[in-house]
């Protein structure tokens, strides 16, 4: 997600630290992508930074229903909270069917697909985690799946075959674990959390217009004030 025909030659850098089973980072990545349509202008890059909700899910995942109640409390707090989740994705967009998940994966995996894609380019870095977005909220997939992760890639054009190679050994495994260790050293205990031109923190998934008036100040000089929205 990049923003061209800049008016200045200075780039902002937005670092995206983030879970791909965190419904507020979806949240967070569709309002984030309307804000930067707003600021036709700047030149942005986006980078997409690894970050583990709960990394003691083993690789083959978890029943998520069961699982939810345990962390939740009761089917009926579940029940709240995703009827909440689907009111607000519609206003952005997103289609969420939880009732098609079945599986609480593990985002190790998921994480270093979005490592690799970020050494192609920002763009394809970014499609990927629309496309694991997607593939997880509004259809189902257990993205804990090599396969899926394999048609993710294959969908954002990576070459798929180098990453069916690289998802069975445990490349990048520890760069992943040293990412998400650095954010937990930074302060970042929840997700979305922004990192605009690397100094200033947003949590939570901030309105199209909260961010962008954000990432205009800062282009600016001026230190952005935003609280947090979530």
């Amino acid at each position: 997600m990049m923003t061209g025909n800049s008016m200045t030659n200075k780039q902002i850098t937005i670092d995206v630290i983030s879970d791909v089973v965190c419904p507020w980072c979806f949240l967070g990545r569709q309002r984030l992508k309307a804000a930067l349509e707003m600021l036709p202008d700047l030149n942005i890059e986006v980078r997409w930074r690894p970050f583990q909700l709960d990394p003691t899910i083993p690789a083959g995942g978890k029943e998520r229903k069961r699982y939810l109640v345990e962390k939740l409390g009761s089917q009926s707090r579940v029940n709240e909270v995703h009827d909440q989740l689907i009111a607000i994705g519609k206003e952005e967009g997103i289609e969420f069917d939880f009732d098609a998940i079945e599986v609480a994966p593990n985002t190790l995996d998921a994480h270093r697909l979005i490592r690799w894609a970020g050494e192609v380019s920002a763009e394809v870095q970014d499609r990927v985690v629309g496309e694991l977005f997607s593939l997880y909220f509004e259809q189902g997939e257990d993205i804990g799946s090599h396969e899926i992760l394999v048609e993710a890639a294959e969908d954002a054009g990576m070459e798929y075959t180098i990453i069916e190679t690289l998802l069975e050994g445990d490349t990048d495994s520890e760069n992943v674990r040293s990412e998400i260790a650095v954010a937990g050293q930074m302060g970042v205990t929840g997700v979305p959390c922004f990192i605009l031109d690397q100094k200033y923190a947003v949590m939570g998934a901030q309105s199209a217009e909260a961010m962008a008036d954000a990432i205009r100040q800062i282009s600016e000089g001026y230190e952005p004030g935003l609280s947090e929205d979530r």
